[in-house]
């Protein structure tokens, strides 16, 4: 089968990228040809990045000077990918360096770049919107860091990006719904100040990992449309993202989802049988919320399930199968004969407490009132 020529470029990136942090001094290559207009625009670029990095107690920028930017510390360059004679900036990772700035406007003049790792420093500010400009884009990672301002949507221009991680920083109001549209593989937002509600959109996304933990902005409830993403998701984590609702039957069609956190919310309801479908699920944890009834069976049947937490929420029962799963937690529910269990009082209250109404948030639609009963017209003499 044939392969993109980004596909192409982004393979080359990733098996040279390790060689960054090698220990053996990698040989400097010739300086760039002052004809190279690509190198030309990355060294202003790299320039300008440097001017605004206002500390850098490792000296990861130290050999930063001269033309030659392909000898930078944490820059990689490769062969264009339209140009077999032309050499390019394909990645920059300053990984873990502390380094404390701003990030210029003028990165969008390094628009061959593949991978972009900032991971774990201190800089401050938003993204530039020049960002838009890297079509060849797969891979950003501005992790742990201090930026803010509004959810960057000049990602949502990046045709080829694969893997968003924006975790950890201060990024805050609404998540545009198109995020969950746009076909990429990995999504970290977690760990920020958005505040939005899971939209029937959020189901479109074709995404094998998708964290949205810590988010207590986020609220609302998990759609009955879940199910939609059987083909892709993986790993779904939602812990203390204020979700207050039931759990969907349909959940139970994801199929190839190995880990399922929905802990820490105000989940309520019963858990579904449906869940005992996920036959790849090996993590699953619906701690610290307020579902009641009793285990069904078939969850801790499944073949690989290895971790199951259910504490402090209000289970009254649970099939001896699930005492013999790997790693489970069941403390603080009402099941009888179970060590750490909340007291009698407060499992009593709870009984006591009006129905449960799944469709009581709006996350279900109600059932359909029965059709009219129409009486026959009466006779005629």
């Amino acid at each position: 089968m044939m392969r993109s020529t980004a596909a192409v470029f982004l393979a080359m990136v990733v098996v040279a990228t390790p060689l960054l942090a090698s220990s053996q001094p990698m040989p400097a290559p010739p300086a760039p040809p002052t004809n190279n207009s690509r190198l030309e625009k990355a060294y202003v670029a790299l320039q300008a990045l440097k001017r605004a990095i206002t500390d850098d107690p490792k000296n990861l920028t130290h050999n930063w000077c001269g033309p030659d930017v392909c000898s930078y510390y944490g820059v990689y360059c490769a062969t264009a990918p339209d140009d077999p004679c032309a050499r390019t900036v394909a990645s920059v990772d300053l990984t873990h360096g502390d380094l404390a700035g701003t990030l210029p406007e003028e990165l969008g003049l390094l628009t061959d770049l593949a991978v972009f790792h900032l991971n774990s420093n201190r800089f401050c500010g938003t993204l530039p919107d020049s960002l838009r400009s890297l079509h060849l884009l797969h891979e950003i990672d501005v992790s742990n860091n201090q930026l803010s301002g509004n959810f960057p949507s000049q990602l949502l221009c990046l045709p080829n990006v694969q893997y968003v991680d924006i975790r950890f920083n201060n990024f805050c109001g609404e998540v545009p719904a198109a995020v969950f549209e746009k076909k990429i593989d990995a999504l970290f937002i977690n760990n920020n100040h958005f505040e939005f509600t899971l939209s029937e959109s959020f189901s479109k996304s074709t995404a094998s990992v998708i964290v949205l933990a810590n988010l207590p902005g986020l609220g609302g409830c998990l759609p009955s449309s879940i199910g939609d993403m059987a083909g892709t998701l993986n790993e779904l984590i939602l812990l203390n993202s204020g979700i207050s609702s039931c759990i969907p039957p349909e959940i139970g069609k994801l199929d190839k989802l190995t880990v399922l956190d929905l802990s820490f919310n105000n989940i309520t309801g019963t858990l579904p049988d449906s869940i005992g479908n996920m036959k790849a699920l090996e993590q699953l944890n619906i701690a610290h919320n307020r579902l009641s009834g009793e285990i069904p069976e078939s969850i801790c049947a499944l073949p690989h399930l290895k971790n199951f937490t259910y504490s402090n929420n209000f289970f009254c029962g649970e099939p001896h199968r699930c005492l013999e799963v790997p790693h489970i937690d069941d403390r603080q529910n009402c099941i009888a004969g179970r060590p750490d269990q909340r007291p009698g009082e407060q499992c009593i209250e709870f009984l006591h407490q009006p129905p449960v109404h799944c469709d009581a948030h709006g996350c279900f639609a109600p059932p359909s009132p029965p059709p009219p009963v129409y009486a026959p017209p009466p006779p005629v003499y």
